[in-house]
């Protein structure tokens, strides 16, 4: 069983980010791992682990945890170069905020494109959806424009995981927490880590 914590930094641009820390917390690894390595990881988690929604603005903590979110997942085009495009609908904090942090930067041969979408219909074109609680009605709408396509879905209202989105913001008393949806990985060929689904609520 691992740990989730949420940790701050700057970037190159002295912009604000949040790590994503996944440790793992069963004490009979531990042997494992080189002790420097465990010492690191259990002080990152004690001084990140306790963040809640109330420590920085919700659409920074959901921007970030994004970013990190992609980290765990892999894609079948993984090695091709081109544009990694992130779109947003619903969220114009999040489109900002991930805009202003992460457009243009690397993401192995590829380079993210962050794209605010003004249509279900244009998800097509997308590695990764975010839909904000504005658009959460557009949902089926954007998982029919996606159907057959390994586009990772980020949602952020009630029931949406369910629904059939990968990856779904919920707050459980006052704490943010994440659920999954194993079978819609599948069905869009994506692969997750088991670091990050061992975090999730799982669906």
């Amino acid at each position: 069983m691992g740990c989730l914590g949420i940790g701050s930094g700057l970037t190159a641009g002295a912009s604000s980010y949040y790590k994503l820390n996944i440790v793992d917390c069963n004490t009979n690894n531990l042997n494992k791992t080189p002790m420097k390595k465990v010492i690191l990881t259990f002080f990152a988690f004690c001084v990140f682990a306790l963040v809640s929604a109330q420590d920085k603005p919700m659409h920074e903590i959901h921007s970030a945890m994004l970013y990190n979110f992609i980290k765990y997942v892999q894609w079948p085009n993984e090695g091709d170069g081109g544009d990694f495009v992130v779109g947003v609908m619903g969220d114009d904090d999040v489109f900002n905020t991930l805009k202003q942090w992460y457009d243009g930067k690397p993401k192995g041969s590829k380079k993210y494109v962050i794209k605010k979408l003004s249509a279900a219909a244009d998800a097509a074109s997308c590695a990764v959806i975010y839909l904000g609680k504005g658009k959460s009605n557009q949902f089926e709408d954007i998982k029919g424009a996606i159907a057959g396509k390994p586009v990772l879905t980020i949602t952020n209202g009630n029931g949406l995981a369910q629904k059939g989105s990968c990856i779904n913001f919920k707050v459980i008393d006052g704490k943010l927490k994440f659920e999954m949806n194993q079978a819609t990985f599948g069905s869009n060929n994506l692969k997750v880590s088991s670091q990050l689904s061992s975090m999730a609520i799982m669906i």
